[in-house]
């Protein structure tokens, strides 16, 4: 495959603006973010790619109409990101004649089956599929698209979109309604809903009651997020779990804690601490497992269907290294299991208000390489982004950013077509490291190898 790629580089036709089909507004105006997606690790484009096998006509001219269509109601991706000239926050400006950019490219000679649809994929290889921008271009076009046609018929669409707009499950509903208006739909079936400032705008006056926030976050002046520390040179590696080995796994914490632990609990627990050793940390150094959780049903009154910011909060567990490594994992997976029951709408509410109280004040978790973030894409609704030849096969995210942390892992479905076209058991994790660490890392992952 990396022969194959390397010989038939991909190749860019075209870049075009796609204009919402019909003015959606008549003035321009300034749309508010909420504290949480005014959240400074947030600052970041998240970059992604979907994988189809087939399509039954030039995919660039259905996404390009029906993205067209949906721009009137999701007209803030084509916006721009600015600062507020008085309070230094984000928001987005809107104004006449913007655009999404949508770039067109082939894979000349390559068929998806000899890269195994991107299942466990030559990153190199990936990197080119998805947009790529800067810092100013990234605020400038908070949304960029890119349909990669293979030799085969296949396609593949790349996005990156500023997290300061959306998270996983906003981008969602955004793709879901491209992809209803593609199947021939005349409408979207659920409207967006904007009105970020009022939903998850900070209390007044905004306050924080919940003992947690100063127990996780605190703040240091000048503080950027995801600053890598020398030498760390970090590689991207697929993990494979087989659900008959993670079962066994799972019954062993059982038979030692006499506990029962979701997945998550569970593999986060083992791949933390595999991780944590593998790279040699000191013994009295503290560090954090991160991840998010969803407040969309969890705030009262809940947000409506259609709300498409930024709608998660992250939790944490913190251990010193030596702990974390010496105690049995079910300890670990118990103290992750505990960490959920803490979330509640007076934790959300205080996090929203300490993002309002301290923005521009350096707000911190800890260092990135001391955070491992976890998020779980299983069950965000990727495989329904249908535009009429069937759901993605593949979704891989190409984030190194996640949560403050510099060594994200992302639990992802299998890939619904491989080479005989039977969907694979079990899913994959997605794992950010050192490369100094990948060895003892990769061993400790056989336990789950069927």
């Amino acid at each position: 495959m990396e022969e194959q790629a390397a010989s038939n580089p991909i190749k860019i036709s075209n870049r075009t603006l796609v204009f919402p089909s019909r003015t959606p507004f008549h003035q321009h105006h300034a749309l508010p973010l909420s504290p949480l997606d005014n959240d400074p690790n947030l600052r970041l484009t998240f970059r992604y790619l979907r994988v189809y096998i087939s399509s039954h006509s030039d995919p660039y001219d259905v996404i390009f109409s029906s993205l067209s269509q949906a721009l009137i109601h999701y007209y803030p991706l084509a916006g721009t990101l600015l600062h507020h000239s008085e309070n230094n926050r984000l928001q987005n400006w809107c104004t006449a004649a913007q655009g999404v950019p949508l770039i067109r490219a082939t894979a000349p000679g390559i068929t998806l089956e000899s890269v195994n649809y991107l299942d466990d994929p030559d990153f190199t290889f990936v990197e080119k599929l998805v947009p790529d921008p800067g810092p100013e271009e990234g605020m400038e076009h908070p949304c960029m698209l890119q349909i990669t046609v293979f030799a085969c018929g296949g396609f593949t669409l790349g996005a990156a979109m500023h997290h300061a707009l959306n998270d996983g499950m906003g981008g969602s509903l955004f793709f879901n309604a491209v992809a209803e208006l593609a199947r021939g739909s005349n409408r979207i079936s659920v409207e967006p809903v904007w009105n970020r400032d009022v939903l998850l705008g900070a209390r007044n006056p905004p306050r924080v009651d919940s003992p947690l926030i100063g127990e996780f976050l605190r703040l240091e002046k000048g503080f950027l997020p995801y600053q890598e520390e020398a030498g760390d040179d970090v590689v991207r590696e697929c993990f494979h779990i087989d659900d008959e080995s993670l079962e066994v796994f799972k019954t062993s914490l059982f038979e030692q804690s006499g506990l029962k632990f979701t997945t998550f609990e569970a593999l986060a627990a083992y791949i933390w601490g595999s991780k944590v050793k593998a790279t040699g940390m000191k013994f009295d150094e503290k560090v954090k497992l991160a991840y998010s959780i969803n407040i969309r049903r969890l705030v009262k009154p809940a947000l409506p269907a259609g709300y498409w910011g930024n709608g998660c909060v992250p939790m944490y567990v913190e251990v010193n290294v030596k702990d974390l490594i010496e105690q049995p994992i079910w300890e670990t997976a118990q103290l992750i299991n505990k960490s959920k029951s803490q979330v509640s709408d007076e934790y959300v509410r205080s996090y929203i208000d300490f993002q309002a109280l301290h923005y521009g004040d350096g707000i911190t978790a800890g260092k990135g390489n001391g955070i491992t973030g976890f998020t779980d894409w299983r069950h965000l609704g990727h495989s329904s982004v249908d535009f009429g030849c069937g759901g993605p096969v593949t979704v891989l995210p190409l984030g190194r950013n996640l949560l403050g942390s510099n060594h994200p892992c992302y639990f992802l479905p299998y890939s619904t077509a491989t080479a005989n076209h039977a969907k694979k058991k079990g899913f994959k994790v997605l794992v950010t490291l050192p490369q100094s660490a990948l060895p003892a890392f990769r061993e400790d992952m056989q336990v789950f190898v069927h």
